[in-house]
């Protein structure tokens, strides 16, 4: 992937995810719609992040034959490029943050090409990724030897009158960096590096106070826990419960698997109903607990 092929891909992308939001939706789910225009800009500007960072993790498929005016509403518009696949290492960890084929050319083997010049950049690191319930690409992931654990999210509006008086915590910047990736470090094998940057310039961070009892949350403009990572459960109920005291409207906490299940108990607690989305995936590493992954970075 090149900086000048992020537009193509992106819409690649777009129309590649509408199609397994389709496969996936549940009667009483809305239809699903084509990625908007902000957010649109916004995987662009994430996608050229990662090329600046790393980019020997990120690939695309493009078909030499494809008519680059071909029109927008088809899945053949995306300036040929028919398939990405974006990773990222960081130190002794490797991640996927997005990945998929058109749906007109899926079935080809492009999705195993892609995935396996991923993996090559992985050079043997552990690796995880958050992954839809898309058979093609689960089964891909599967025979790329990952452990898929099922992943709950939580959403709803949060009852005002169940939040707890939280202590302990703070504003967290970049002075934080250093002890959050070692935490990182023992939870998951590998800091985030960059990515705290990164997700410093978008979101609010939240850390302890007790450095003996580390831990910290990005919280977004919505109050919704984007990353969370604690040593301990009880650290990382009240930065889960700091970023749910800051939400307005229907909220969201994702990423939770089994190992995390102190997420449950708390969303339960703040009247957020619980439902099946998805799944972690891991390679060479156990699920990281206490942690809620972020879906891009994770």
């Amino acid at each position: 992937m090149r900086a000048d092929d992020l537009a193509s891909a992106e819409r690649a992308s777009a129309l590649t995810f509408l199609d397994a939001d389709q496969l996936a939706r549940r009667a009483h789910d809305p239809e699903p719609e084509l990625r908007p225009a902000a957010a649109a800009r916004r995987w662009i500007d994430r996608m050229r992040y990662y090329l600046d960072v790393d980019p020997g993790g990120c690939w695309i498929a493009v078909d030499p034959d494809a008519d680059t005016d071909t029109d927008a509403s088809t899945d053949t518009d995306a300036n040929g490029v028919i398939g990405f696949a974006v990773s990222q290492n960081r130190d002794n960890l490797w991640y996927l943050a997005t990945y998929g084929v058109l749906p007109g050319h899926q079935g080809r083997g492009i999705g195993k090409r892609l995935l396996d010049a991923a993996l090559a950049h992985a050079d043997g690191r552990p690796g995880i990724f958050s992954s839809s319930v898309h058979p093609g690409a689960t089964r891909r992931y599967r025979l790329a030897g990952f452990s898929l654990h099922p992943q709950m999210q939580m959403v709803g509006t949060v009852n005002r009158s169940a939040l707890p008086a939280v202590d302990g915590l703070r504003d967290g910047g970049p002075d934080d960096f250093a002890w959050m990736d070692r935490l990182d470090s023992d939870l998951r094998g590998a800091g985030h590096g960059p990515d705290h940057g990164r997700l410093l310039s978008a979101h609010r961070l939240a850390v302890s106070r007790d450095r003996s009892r580390p831990g910290y949350v990005y919280v977004d403009d919505r109050g919704r826990p984007v990353l969370l990572a604690a040593e301990r459960a009880e650290t990382a109920q009240r930065l889960l419960w700091e970023a749910l005291a800051t939400s307005y409207g229907d909220t969201l906490v994702n990423c939770i698997t089994t190992p995390n299940e102190w997420a449950i108990d708390v969303g339960l607690a703040a009247g957020l109903a619980i439902s099946q989305e998805g799944y972690i995936a891991v390679r060479g590493m156990p699920v990281p607990a206490p942690y809620l992954a972020a879906g891009h970075f994770l």
